[in-house]
């Protein structure tokens, strides 16, 4: 198959709080197709305020995909993700012949559009109640000493990626890194990002309308259906509203914090995306008032 007949993949990129959701959707509307989110945390169910997920209105304005897909208990690692994306890709390119990804989580959208092949290790429950029982600081400690590469990719306070990082290495007897081979799909890549100027700003607003939009009531509910112990309630936002619940942080110290840790994360991103993918930037310098022209003329000009 020659390149210009592959089918395509859009894929538009960037740090939390730099607009994705809402261009997405502009883009969606104006072709005629399906925003299938590239998130590693709002593929949970009930975690949706404290993931900024798409609103139940802005999902009725155009199709969402790979939203919901697990139970914050039940953690899903990146082969079982890039299997259900593969999915929804190919059935947007039977539909489209255009599937549309959008997200901040770099390490998942290489997997995607650039076919990296993580070990077909399969959960160890027990290793991983014996890991929860350790605790997140001596396991990342112990993932550092075994396979430094892979702790350099992830978060400290990441358990659940930590988690998989050790088992992989205690079932195969392998670090992670160095068992993410790549198979690139019979695909063509347009990748588009978003870096607003004004990133900080923006993500100082969106956190202190996290706490407003019921994010502290949202973390009393998981925590009453998942415990403590559950990883995801101890990322950024849940941790702080969890501190605030038990009387460790005031409101205005919560939202400090998250604001902060949410400013180091976008950090991590955007050197991410700097280093392995070469995205068109639509809000570059003089071009901030037309990402949504400059996105659909490049998509244009793909197309042929």
């Amino acid at each position: 198959m020659s390149p210009s007949s592959q089918p395509l993949v859009i894929a538009l990129m960037g740090p939390t709080a730099s607009g994705k959701t809402a261009l997405a959707i502009e883009i969606a509307q104006a072709l005629d197709l399906a925003v299938l989110s590239v998130d590693s945390r709002q593929l949970y169910k009930e975690m949706t305020i404290g993931t900024a997920k798409p609103t139940a209105e802005q999902r009725a304005t155009v199709r969402h995909e790979l939203l919901d897909l697990r139970a914050p208990d039940e953690p899903i690692n990146l082969q079982e993700f890039r299997q259900e994306a593969d999915q929804a890709i190919e059935a947007e390119h039977k539909r489209r012949g255009i599937a549309f990804l959008v997200g901040g989580s770099g390490l998942y959208i290489k997997a995607i559009t650039q076919g990296m092949t993580p070990p077909a290790v399969p959960p160890q429950p027990q290793l991983r109640a014996d890991l929860e029982a350790l605790g997140q600081s001596q396991c990342y400690a112990l993932l550092r000493q075994a396979d430094p590469d892979a702790a350099g990719r992830i978060m400290a306070n990441d358990a659940v990626r930590t988690q998989r990082a050790l088992e992989v290495l205690y079932a195969t007897g392998r670090p992670l890194s160095q068992q993410q081979g790549s198979n690139p799909p019979p695909w063509r890549v347009l990748e588009l990002g978003l870096n607003p100027s004004n990133l900080r700003q923006r993500i100082a607003q969106r956190s202190r309308a996290l706490y407003a939009d019921g994010l502290v009531a949202e973390t009393r509910g998981l925590l009453e259906r998942y415990g403590q112990g559950c990883a995801l309630l101890d990322t950024i936002g849940y941790a702080e509203a969890g501190a605030l619940l038990r009387g460790e942080l005031t409101e205005e110290q919560a939202i400090e914090q998250t604001t902060k840790r949410t400013q180091q994360f976008a950090k991590r991103q955007k050197t991410w995306f700097r280093r392995q993918h070469q995205p068109l930037w639509l809000d570059a310098p003089g071009q901030e008032d037309n990402p949504l022209k400059r996105a659909l003329s490049a998509i244009e000009h793909v197309l042929g």
